[in-house]
């Protein structure tokens, strides 16, 4: 296939399609070749006020967890917007500007963008991915309730996403989007009236 036909064919691909997204169950994220995902949500621990033997305790469980289960998969994503691209674009207006006025806005805003950064340290969101393959339906739900209790019998705040959860982690990956509080199925959706 010509580079061409390449370009023309991901061009009429459907936005599912270019992420590898087939479908979103009420417990994992279907792909396309791929597998089955799925996530566990893990509350993160601030280990900045645990003693260095708690730090290990931690490591030790989560050691225990990923010898009894090799499937697992681990993500951490930014919970919040990232905006190093804003800061970096400002930095390089600000060396630009000659006005001295629009320079001193420019550093409040990079003051502004850091500010709220600070605020949004911890915003961080642990993830433990199971690929689901071949599994038979029947052993699927016992065997995702084994490796939950597994992490919180080690301690862990866990919960396995649901469908609302796995749309937002997509939207906050791809696009950064963390304001908006319903995901839609279908663009639009929400225009559309029920019919009486």
């Amino acid at each position: 296939m010509s580079r061409k036909e390449k370009r023309e064919q991901r061009q009429r691909a459907s936005t599912r399609q270019l992420i590898g997204a087939g479908e979103i169950t009420d417990y994992s994220l279907v792909t396309y070749g791929h597998g089955e995902l799925v996530y566990f949500i893990v509350k993160p621990s601030n280990i900045s006020v645990l003693s260095p033997s708690s730090v290990g305790a931690r490591v030790y469980a989560l050691m225990t967890v990923l010898k009894g289960v090799a499937e697992i998969e681990m993500l951490c994503l930014n919970s919040r917007e990232s905006f190093e691209d804003n800061k970096r674009f400002l930095r390089s207006r600000m060396e630009a500007e000659e006005n001295p006025v629009v320079r001193r806005l420019l550093e409040k805003d990079q003051a502004h963008l850091d500010r709220i950064q600070v605020q949004m340290a911890t915003a961080r969101e642990f993830l433990i991915m199971v690929r689901l393959r071949e599994e038979k339906e029947s052993e699927v739900f016992p065997y995702l309730s084994r490796i939950e209790k597994s992490l919180k019998e080690q301690g862990f705040s866990v919960k396995r996403a649901d469908r609302e959860d796995i749309k937002r982690i997509l939207a906050v990956y791809y696009e950064q989007n963390v304001t908006t509080e319903r995901f839609e199925d279908f663009d639009g959706e929400r225009w559309i009236m029920p019919e009486e």
